[in-house]
């Protein structure tokens, strides 16, 4: 293994695990494809077999990271793909997450030089003494449940978006989208821009990012209403929304202003599903829209936004899933309204939806599969 250089862990199961050998190739999907695409020829390499909970190496990157080395390997599921050499002989180690916990990175994490270094050692004697690599996180994490909550609007060293602007859109869940649901060079689109934290992902992330908004705020973002985009049919990778939750945040005077509108009224859901319709229209058949919406509660009475959006939402794309985003930055958040909540009878809002959406590719759905549910007996 060649000092000074950064190192990368793949993860693989029981099931993956000989083929990684057998082809000498390690392999990551989608999510973790830019990752690997870093890997240059000579970078240590480690493999952790996440049901063994057992770590092999090192090895060394036999060739950069590219896509599809191999596309028959692991039936095309895995394609961003690295070539490996043994590199003499490796070893194996048992408990790993436990000795990855202790030096506090994970196996998603780029390894610093030292920390790839130090993982080597500690493969090699287990009982040696563990250093901590904690490092300061850039990057959110990836979301693995349907609830998703960071302290913060942003993340990192550069801003991203205002988060003074008014409705301003958590960057973590615009990270999330595009990280899942895009790759490197993509169009995203935000109709809806705001302050520009979409651009500001898309920027930091490598993908490209068409903005607008009836009052731009920054020379990147184009002057325009969203019920009619000025973007070519099926253009589009990805689009993300945060758009107004009714009339209760004065945005601007703009006379196409959505957000003049109540959303007690059928106006306001008639309005947002133009924007739907236009943004099926520019999306490529198979990719996601990100829909963030919340519900309201005003003098006295709820509706329920994030619902009747969905409605529509539902005539013009086919579901992903639903996900709670956690209100931590709204001016309601004080001693003050949560005294009020409990006085008063009522609940302040505590989380907005993100409504994950596709748009339907044309073909036949495959035949569902039969489930085999494991049955617990009652206690």
């Amino acid at each position: 293994m060649r000092a000074g250089r950064p190192g990368y862990i793949f993860a693989c199961t029981g099931k993956t695990e000989h083929e990684c050998f057998d082809r000498m190739l390690f392999a990551a999907g989608r999510l973790y494809g830019e990752r690997v695409l870093e890997i240059k020829k000579g970078d240590p390499l480690f493999l952790l077999n996440l049901d063994t909970d057992s770590i092999y190496g090192p090895f060394e990157a036999k060739s950069d990271g590219k896509k599809d080395i191999d596309p028959e390997a692991w039936g095309g599921r895995y394609p961003y793909q690295v070539r490996v050499s043994k590199n003499g002989s490796f070893q194996s180690a048992k408990k790993a997450r436990k000795m990855l916990a202790k030096m506090e990175i994970s196996w998603r994490d780029t390894l610093t030089p030292e920390a790839a270094s130090a993982l080597s050692s500690y493969i090699k004697n287990p009982d040696g003494k563990i250093e901590s690599f904690k490092k300061e996180e850039d990057r959110p994490r990836l979301e693995s449940t349907t609830l998703w909550d960071y302290p913060r609007q942003s993340y990192g060293k550069t801003p991203k978006g205002d988060n003074k602007y008014a409705g301003v859109t958590p960057a973590f869940a615009i990270y999330n989208m595009v990280k899942r649901y895009t790759e490197p060079g993509d169009l995203v689109l935000d109709p809806m821009a705001g302050s520009g934290t979409t651009l500001d992902v898309c920027k930091e992330e490598g993908r490209l990012c068409k903005a607008f908004d009836v009052n731009p705020v920054r020379p990147e973002i184009v002057q325009n209403d969203a019920r009619k985009i000025p973007m070519q049919d099926e253009s589009v990778d990805m689009v993300f929304i945060d758009s107004p939750y009714g009339d209760n945040i004065d945005y601007n005077d703009q006379p196409a202003n959505i957000g003049k509108i109540s959303a007690e009224s059928d106006e306001f859901y008639d309005e947002l599903e133009k924007v739907m319709a236009e943004c099926q229209r520019v999306m490529k058949p198979g990719k996601v829209i990100g829909w963030v919406i919340g519900d309201q509660w005003v003098k006295k009475k709820f509706t329920p936004v994030g619902f009747l959006v969905y409605e529509r939402l539902a005539r013009h794309f086919e579901p992903v899933d639903i996900i709670s985003l956690a209100r931590r930055g709204q001016s309601s958040n004080t001693n003050v309204w949560h005294g009020r909540a409990l006085r008063f009878n009522f609940y302040l809002r505590g989380f907005k939806y993100l409504f994950i959406m596709r748009k339907p590719d044309g073909t036949v759905p495959a035949s569902r599969k039969k489930v085999s549910w494991t049955q617990y007996a009652r206690q």
